[in-house]
């Protein structure tokens, strides 16, 4: 895909988590990894539901800014998920509200943020992991990430908001959908003793879609 319609597509698919409440005024922020290894970041202090395309900061693969506005603040911990995730080819970063919620409670096992309530939380999020609190935009929080040697696709940052890679932009809007989504039905369910996904369950999710 041309880099313009990359631009356009940044724009589009985060209008639309704006418009539909998933992060609120300037919180929020979309990377893309391009073909030449730099990326396309969401500028500093923008709001997801009003980019500018031709605004959209382009940077080298080492991190330098060739075009655009100042970069998300955030940049360090999406550089740190690409390194450390090869096939990630996108990142998102929301403040959405159960997610947020979610990471707040004392009982969450850092490993495993969320226990497996359904199959799609199972196939497109997996296990996430819970990073303690950072300041917003503090470089610390790219070592958090590195500490955890790929192992995840999603992280949810403690009292601030969860942060999923995928394949395609595409593909990280889907998980990162179905981790809030998944946040919510937890806190739901919290402290009814709801019917999990048994082990086997899970297994035969991970062997049939080879997740």
């Amino acid at each position: 895909m041309s880099e313009t319609k990359l631009r356009d597509q940044i724009c589009l698919f985060s209008r639309s988590l704006f418009e539909r409440g998933l992060t609120s005024g300037s919180s929020g922020n979309v990377s893309i990894r391009l073909e030449d290894g730099g990326f396309l970041t969401t500028p500093t202090d923008s709001s997801l539901g009003f980019l500018d395309p031709a605004r959209l900061t382009r940077l080298d693969a080492a991190g330098h800014v060739l075009s655009g506005d100042k970069p998300t603040k955030e940049l360090p911990l999406h550089q740190a998920l690409y390194e450390t995730r090869n096939g990630a080819g996108a990142i998102v970063h929301l403040h959405s509200t159960h997610s947020v919620a979610v990471s707040m409670l004392p009982e969450i096992d850092p490993h495993s943020v969320l226990p497996p309530l359904t199959a799609y939380s199972v196939m497109r999020v997996g296990h996430t992991a819970l990073i303690p609190y950072y300041r917003p935009g503090d470089p610390a929080v790219a070592d958090a990430i590195r500490n955890l040697h790929g192992k995840h696709t999603a992280v949810l940052l403690a009292n601030h908001g969860p942060v999923v890679a995928g394949r395609t932009l595409q593909a990280a809007i889907n998980s990162i959908e179905e981790l809030e989504e998944t946040a919510r039905l937890y806190l739901l369910l919290r402290g009814l003793n709801p019917r999990l996904l048994s082990q086997e369950q899970v297994e035969d999710l991970v062997d049939h879609f080879k997740l």
